[in-house]
């Protein structure tokens, strides 16, 4: 037996009986966003400067930021709306030009598939969360999703090689 499937196995032994493993179905992804734990939105006016955003953006080292007037959601200003939009040297021009305005928004208690059907469909990273005021609470991207995934095969993912074209030469242990 290779000397690191005999260390997993002993750490199996020591810890005793497992916990029985989460599985990853239909109910789970109808499970409400929330659970996603979803980071607060950080939102800023339309007329906020394109400057301002991107160093917000870089601040907090997010991809995106919502936009927001009279404390309702207004839009959405994303790294590719930048990317894509931006022509001009000049940063001082207001978020507004570079906004997806109204952009598509789901509440903390629609479930993860509403979200991932978003992501799917409208090419999606980000999509804000929205009380039924229409205020912000939250974004919920990608990445949360598939952290949230991540956590039902942890063995799965977590142990994969730190070099998967020398896979075949590592023998040492990654992952928890």
């Amino acid at each position: 037996m290779d000397e690191w499937l005999e260390d997993d196995m002993n750490l199996l032994a020591e810890r005793g009986t497992e916990p029985a493993a989460r599985v990853l179905d239909q109910h789970m992804i109808r499970e409400p966003i929330r659970r996603l734990n979803p980071r607060a939105p950080l939102s800023l006016a339309p007329s906020a400067s394109v400057r301002e955003a991107v160093q917000l953006m870089r601040e907090h080292r997010i991809g995106c930021l919502l936009v927001v007037e009279a404390e309702r959601l207004v839009g959405i200003i994303t790294e590719r709306d930048l990317l894509l939009k931006l022509q001009a040297v000049d940063v001082e021009h207001p978020v507004r030009e570079f906004m997806t305005p109204d952009p598509e928004a789901l509440r903390p208690d629609d479930p993860i598939v509403y979200a991932l059907n978003k992501m799917s469909v409208g090419g999606f990273r980000h999509v804000p969360l929205v009380d039924s005021g229409h205020r912000p609470v939250g974004v919920v991207s990608v990445k949360d999703i598939v952290d949230y995934i991540v956590d039902f095969f942890p063995n799965d993912v977590l142990t994969v090689p730190p070099n998967l074209a020398r896979a075949e030469v590592w023998r040492g242990r990654d992952g928890g």
